[in-house]
């Protein structure tokens, strides 16, 4: 699909409104031409905003008066494209125009400019989200606040970054290595990265920062050893000043990872928080995600986490998933519910570029999208009836049905780390690779990033290069 753009620089919200309706074309944005040719997508701001769609028998126009800044008619040109694009296609999104990952900060900033009303009617009647998904970013933003107001300026976040799995899940699209190419790496990694929470440790410490909440995660962090395991969480417990920890999560994401060996070593080193994550309780579904365990697997690994003494265990769901059904996915569902697991966190699946399922070109359709949509109306109902709350949310592009990822908990059990990193409330202090620091800095708002390497080899030989990045931290405060 070409995208035509005159004397406007906002064509990236437009790009991206585009690929909710288009999301197996190529949106080709074109600001050189002389006339568009067909099929097209043309938009234009001069002395009025003019939007036009011409595909095939489709050839129809808006127009509107110019505003005065360009933040006004980036809004007016999204409007009439996205009317457009509905009649053209009979769709309408359940998020309307909105694209950005964090629909609930959104509505908090709103709110703070005006008051909530007026933020709701600003979702409603400006950016036509639906009403469901309006009432559920208000019921997710009141949920987050009393965890913010946890945070303080000095606090902080660490994020363990273990870039190991089992297998690659045909959606995945992490930077990770499965232990059949990588087992190698591990011990080397494992040392350096002792080393580098050694380190940052020492720069939180002189920069009296106060730490929040730890949150291992991957790859999957129980891809390493009980004793792996042990040595790096004993180095955090060692190195940090945990007096002020209110959470200590690690992914025990996949149940073939899990021994009680492993989670033994969890429980010894002071984490408070796991999650157990079978995506899917579908045998048939599990095999073809590329998911090397069953759900009875799945089960067994939860009901030994309970007799190890985990009283706040994490499931994840995904909907959308190839060849799950909406019948398939409501008793993975249910199954989860009867497990009273204290947090489930429904997410919708993303066609993300570097994923096996999209370079094997498997392809977004319109059932998909009913079904994923069913999925999560079902979702919001269940776990609703059952006293789970929303608690934090976002989104990603290419998502099925143009959905959205949530974290629902009992009530007191909610992730403060998840609602932190989404938010970028304060600062996240990340090791390993993969991982990315994020300096906070408040009144005005400000965030800088400092990147790890990627993949693993290229961790374990830059690591010197690495750590140098660090001094960046103590610039950021200001010693």
């Amino acid at each position: 699909m070409n995208l035509y753009v005159k004397n406007h620089n906002f064509h990236f919200e437009l790009e991206n409104l585009t690929r909710l309706f288009f999301p197996n074309e190529k949106i080709t944005v074109i600001r050189d031409f002389s006339e568009p040719q067909p099929p097209y997508i043309y938009t234009e701001v001069s002395d009025k905003i003019t939007i036009s769609v011409n595909i095939g028998s489709f050839n129809k126009s808006e127009t509107a008066v110019k505003k005065l800044t360009d933040d006004d008619n980036e809004l007016v040109s999204a409007q009439l494209l996205y009317k457009l694009l509905c009649d053209f296609t009979g769709l309408t999104q359940p998020w309307g125009i909105l694209t950005g990952v964090r629909p609930v900060k959104l509505l908090r900033k709103l709110a703070e400019e005006s008051n909530e009303e007026q933020a709701v009617k600003k979702f409603l009647n400006d950016f036509f989200v639906s009403n469901e998904k309006t009432a559920l970013s208000r019921e997710t933003e009141h949920n987050e606040r009393k965890i913010l107001e946890l945070s303080r300026p000095e606090s902080f976040s660490l994020y363990v970054g273990i870039p190991f799995c089992p297998s690659r899940c045909s959606y995945c699209s992490f930077v990770m290595a499965s232990i059949e190419r990588a087992e190698k790496l591990i011990e080397p990694y494992t040392k350096l990265l002792c080393e580098e929470i050694k380190r940052t440790a020492e720069i939180a410490n002189k920069l009296g920062l106060r730490l929040e909440t730890v949150y291992f995660g991957g790859g999957t962090p129980t891809t390493l050893s009980a004793e792996q395991l042990d040595t790096v969480l004993r180095t955090v417990n060692k190195c940090f000043d945990m007096s002020t920890c209110r959470e200590f999560t690690v992914e025990a994401g996949r149940p073939d990872t899990i021994d009680s060996a492993k989670l033994f070593a969890l429980k010894e080193n002071k984490v408070d928080r796991i999650s157990i994550n079978p995506q899917t309780t579908n045998d048939e579904v599990l095999k073809t995600i590329g998911r090397k365990h069953t759900a009875q697997q799945f089960f067994d690994a939860f009901e030994l986490a309970r007799k190890c003494g985990f009283d706040n265990i994490n499931t994840d769901l995904i909907a959308g998933l190839p060849t799950d059904t909406p019948e398939s996915f409501k008793n993975s569902l249910d199954s989860i519910v009867r497990l009273n697991a204290e947090c489930i966190t429904v997410h919708t699946l993303c066609m993300k570029r570097a994923s096996r399922l999209t370079t094997e070109g498997v392809t977004l359709d319109l059932q998909q999208a009913r079904d994923a949509r069913e999925m999560l109306a079902y979702t919001q109902n269940i776990l609703g009836q059952n006293e789970y709350i929303p608690y934090y949310m976002y989104r990603q592009s290419r998502m099925v049905g143009n959905l959205e990822n949530v974290g629902w908990s009992k009530r007191g059990f909610e992730s403060l780390y998840n609602v932190y990193v989404m938010d970028e409330t304060h600062t996240i202090l990340a090791c390993g690779s993969g991982g990315v620091t994020k300096l906070k800095r408040n009144n005005p708002d400000y965030l800088e990033r400092i990147f790890n390497f990627k993949y693993p080899y290229e961790y374990i030989d830059r690591f010197d290069e690495l750590i140098q990045r660090k001094s960046g931290i103590m610039q950021f405060y200001g010693q």
